[in-house]
C-alpha cells in the first residue's frame, strides 16, 4: 500500500484542513483548470462556484488547455471555456470531504481560504478495444489525483 503525501510543506499544522481524491476517473485537463479557478478562494466562493458549473450557469476559463475550445459567454479577461460537468462534481466531494476534516480538528469552517490546489495525472488504466482479424487497438483511461489544503485565516 502506498503511502501518500502532499506536494505542500505548511508549518502551522493546527490552522490547516487537507483533503485529497486519489485515483479518481476524471479528466486530467479538466481538473488542472478547475484547480487553478478555485485556488485561493474561499470555501463557501468555491463551493457556490462549482454549484454553477454543475448545473451549467458559470464556465470555468480554460487557459493552459484551450486548443479548439469555443468562447463562452460570462467570461471575463478570457474568452475560451467549458463546462466540466463530472469534474465539478467530484471537487465538490472533495469540498465537503475537506469541510468535515477542518469541523474534526475544530477549525472555524466559514473562515477557511483554499491555500493549496492541485490536479496530478495518476496511472493509467490499460484497456483494449478488439479490432477484426484478431488486432486490438489501445483504449486507455488516465486516472487523477487532487489535493487541497485549506488555511484558517
Amino acid at each position: 500500500m502506498p503511502t501518500w503525501r502532499y506536494s505542500i510543506k505548511v508549518e502551522d499544522e493546527e490552522r490547516i484542513a487537507k483533503a485529497s481524491l486519489r485515483e479518481v476517473s476524471i479528466s486530467p485537463k479538466h481538473a488542472v483548470e478547475i484547480a487553478r479557478e478555485i485556488r485561493g478562494k474561499m470555501l463557501d466562493d468555491a463551493r457556490r462556484y462549482l454549484e454553477d458549473v454543475v448545473a451549467m450557469k458559470r464556465p470555468v476559463p480554460f487557459k493552459r488547455y484551450n486548443k479548439k475550445v469555443p468562447h463562452r459567454r460570462g467570461l471575463e479577461g478570457w474568452p475560451s471555456g467549458r463546462y466540466p460537468v463530472k469534474a465539478a462534481k467530484f471537487f465538490l466531494k472533495l469540498l465537503d470531504n475537506l469541510e468535515n476534516n477542518a469541523e474534526f480538528k475544530g477549525l472555524d469552517t466559514s473562515r477557511l481560504k483554499i491555500i493549496h490546489c492541485v490536479a496530478l495525472k495518476g496511472r493509467k488504466r490499460k484497456k483494449y478495444i478488439p479490432r477484426a482479424f484478431g488486432r486490438s487497438s489501445p483504449y486507455f483511461d488516465t486516472l487523477t489525483n487532487i489535493e487541497i489544503v485549506a488555511m484558517e485565516v
